[in-house]
């Protein structure tokens, strides 16, 4: 028992520390903060834009020499609740205009396939003990499935944004999108690839419709929808923003690359396996390659939920 609680705390502050790294990273590649934005659109009052213009003359002296310290100049608990009015109605009036595009679906699937994956194996882990591999592809801390379901969420809550909708259209079109993702993945990895990484029938999951989609699992997509629609979407566009900066695209254009060689790496692996299991040889130096990286022990170490060739 005492073990559990302690390996739970490990996880949780692994959790905190991987939220922790990417909020630095991403201020680092966006060179400051969303402060900035309603200030210069000059939605605060004229005593914040004192104080913030103070606290950027003490940093540019700091910068010039490191031994300058000024006083502490900070916001009130007013003035901050002020800003973050303003920084509201700037994040509705940016997503008013946001055209979505390769540079925030790319961001999003990567951020829902590490984040997606480490909630799973937090849930696994408090729900029933256990601790295994749940990736998705052969490289990197991935769950495409969540990555893909991120990315759909946010197309689709995006447009009924901009339409409007009410709540409960968002939970029953959330509903589908869910389940229709669920069944045509759960179709296609056990059609392509001969792997099943879960059934809901074998499972005795109650309410289940197919292998890959059941009843209470529909209802956790509505509610998820409504939840990204009111919450997460606003919020996760206007952090993402747009590529403003030469370190963004950079960053985003290799992140690309190696997202879609990662894709394709999984899928030849899958492939091989399977031809393996079938009993056929390489047919040239790229699958001998594959064989020899790649091999059975290799998939089934790191595939550890799947149930692969059969």
């Amino acid at each position: 028992m005492l073990f559990s609680i302690i390996s739970l705390v490990i996880v949780i502050l692994v959790v905190v520390f991987v939220f922790w790294c990417i909020s630095a990273f991403w201020s680092w590649l966006g060179h400051g903060k969303q402060v900035r934005r309603v200030y210069d659109q000059d939605l605060i009052s004229a005593d914040i834009k004192s104080k913030i213009q103070q606290i950027d003359a003490i940093k540019a002296a700091q910068k010039l020499d490191r031994g300058v310290h000024g006083p502490v100049i900070r916001l009130n608990r007013q003035q901050r609740a002020e800003v973050r009015k303003a920084e509201q109605q700037v994040r509705n009036e940016f997503l008013d205009h946001l055209k979505l595009g390769w540079y925030q679906i790319v961001m999003v699937f990567f951020i829902g396939s590490i984040l997606g994956l480490i909630l799973e194996e937090v849930w696994m882990f408090i729900s029933a003990g256990v601790t295994e591999s749940r990736v998705g592809l052969v490289w990197g801390p991935f769950s495409p499935l969540y990555g893909v379901g991120a990315v759909l969420l946010t197309l689709v809550t995006f447009k009924l944004r901009q339409a409007h909708a009410s709540g409960l259209v968002v939970f029953l079109v959330s509903m589908v999108v869910g389940g229709l993702l669920e069944q045509l993945t759960g179709w296609g990895m056990e059609t392509f690839m001969g792997a099943v990484s879960w059934d809901y029938i074998a499972g005795g999951v109650p309410g289940a419709i197919t292998k890959w989609v059941a009843v209470p699992f529909l209802f956790f997509w509505g509610i998820l929808g409504y939840a990204w629609y009111k919450m997460i979407m606003p919020d996760l566009l206007w952090a993402l923003g747009i590529p403003t900066t030469r370190r963004k695209a950079i960053f985003v254009t290799l992140l690309s690359i190696y997202l879609i060689a990662d894709i394709f790496m999984t899928i030849m692996c899958f492939e091989r396996r399977a031809e393996r299991d079938a009993g056929i040889p390489p047919s040239n130096a790229f699958e001998e390659w594959v064989d020899e990286n790649f091999n059975n022990n290799f998939m089934s170490e790191r595939f550890q939920n799947m149930v692969i060739g059969g």
